[in-house]
């Protein structure tokens, strides 16, 4: 069952111990409104889809940050998100991926269930159909046989 919430309220989601974010949701026009963000659009044809990934994960981050706790500057002492704060922090490659597991992909979650096909009535080949043919036998075989 797909669950709304229709609150539309920020969450706060851990990315590793002593440090979390409040993400808004993931919403559809915050995903039209990445994808259109003129850092993912500069990002080359020929550029790798890891690249395009981080790119993209910047983005969204950049508008989907709403506060965080447990990150601070050089010396120690916190800071409020901003753009550049916000890319510095998704350069930590555990924090990159924490914000890909829990935010990300839990939103992607939908688009990629949608793409499965159904399961099998019983059992992983019971709604499949033979698709090879019985061997024939040649004839000096029959004439052995």
């Amino acid at each position: 069952m797909l669950t709304l919430d229709l609150t539309n309220a920020p969450r706060w989601h851990d990315l590793a111990p002593g440090v979390r974010v409040q993400l808004r949701p993931l919403t559809t026009a915050l995903m039209v409104s990445t994808r259109s963000d003129p850092a993912v659009e500069a990002v080359p044809e020929e550029a790798s889809d890891e690249e395009r990934a981080v790119a993209f994960a910047k983005a969204l981050a950049r508008r989907a940050v709403f506060a965080w706790d447990g990150i601070g500057d050089a010396d120690g002492k916190p800071i409020d998100p901003s753009s550049e704060a916000i890319d510095a922090l998704l350069d930590v490659w555990p924090i990159f991926e924490a914000f890909q597991l829990t935010y990300v992909s839990k939103g992607l979650l939908l688009e990629q269930e949608k793409n499965v096909s159904a399961l099998s009535p019983n059992g992983p080949s019971a709604g499949a159909t033979d698709t090879a043919k019985p061997a024939r036998k040649s004839a000096r075989t029959a004439r052995r046989g």
